[in-house]
């Protein structure tokens, strides 16, 4: 394998990415990797690398890059769960400097210069994201509809809002193939909104599976979070990998 960190130029400044692709072999399709609301890690580095052994070149951005650089934050997963303590107030701060529209503004650029690496498929590219990011992997496909060829979201939060900017509200317009796994345990997307999500894909002509993780919590796939679940995590790996090879190889 190899890697470096990529300075990609967007409207908002300079967004660094993490990159790994195989050093053998190719072209490899293009996966991009969107991070959740914890930011980059090694953590996260290590999920890439798993999908780019696997023969993809993988771009994690660090979405953030409005506020900080790549290594300049590193948010406590567990204090951000309680309620008034100054990293819950901080990784809000960070949160809501994120929105679709941004997202899908840094994508385009993204996506550019995933197209012209050496060694890089240019053909439809695959998605994956978790958490905070579930919901711009949803919007990514129905926003480049033309490019994304298979979407994998992970506990998933924000896909369906009040908000103009919903990503439900774009569902026509995506021509990927869509996984959408949960946690049966998850206070961050709770049983209405999966059952509303999962309504209003099974009303459209989209490819899609859902799927609720028993006895799983939020963040079950991450090695290094409290609720680390191994099972779910080497069955989000088995969906996510057969859902990219069925689209992008």
């Amino acid at each position: 394998m190899k890697e470096h960190i990529a300075k990609i130029e967007t409207s908002s400044g300079v967004m660094e990415t993490f990159v790994t692709q195989p050093d053998e072999g190719g072209p490899h399709p293009i996966v991009l990797f969107y991070m959740d609301a914890i930011g980059i890690r090694e953590e996260l580095k290590d999920m890439a690398r798993r999908i780019g052994t696997a023969g993809y070149c993988v771009l994690l951005p660090n979405l953030f890059y409005r506020a900080a650089g790549i290594d300049d934050i590193h948010l406590d997963a567990e204090q951000i769960e309680v309620k008034g303590s100054d990293e819950r107030k901080r990784f809000w701060g960070l949160v809501k400097g994120l929105t679709n529209t941004g997202v899908m503004e840094d994508t385009r650029p993204l996506l550019d210069y995933a197209k012209a690496m050496d060694g890089a498929r240019n053909g439809s590219a695959g998605c994956v994201g978790y958490c905070l990011s579930g919901q711009f992997v949803y919007a990514v496909a129905g926003h480049y509809p033309q490019e994304i060829g298979a979407v994998a979201s992970y506990y998933g939060a924000g896909i369906m809002t009040d908000q103009p900017d919903s990503p439900l509200l774009k569902t026509d317009e995506i021509r990927a193939e869509l996984y959408l796994a949960f946690a049966e345990d998850d206070h961050w997307v709770p049983d209405p909104v999966v059952q509303a999500i999962a309504e209003r894909l099974s009303g459209s002509s989209v490819r899609h599976r859902i799927e609720r993780y028993p006895g799983a919590h939020h963040g079950f796939a991450f090695p290094d979070r409290h609720t680390f679940d191994k099972p779910s995590a080497e069955r989000h790996w088995e969906r996510m990998l057969s859902l990219f090879r069925r689209n992008l190889d």
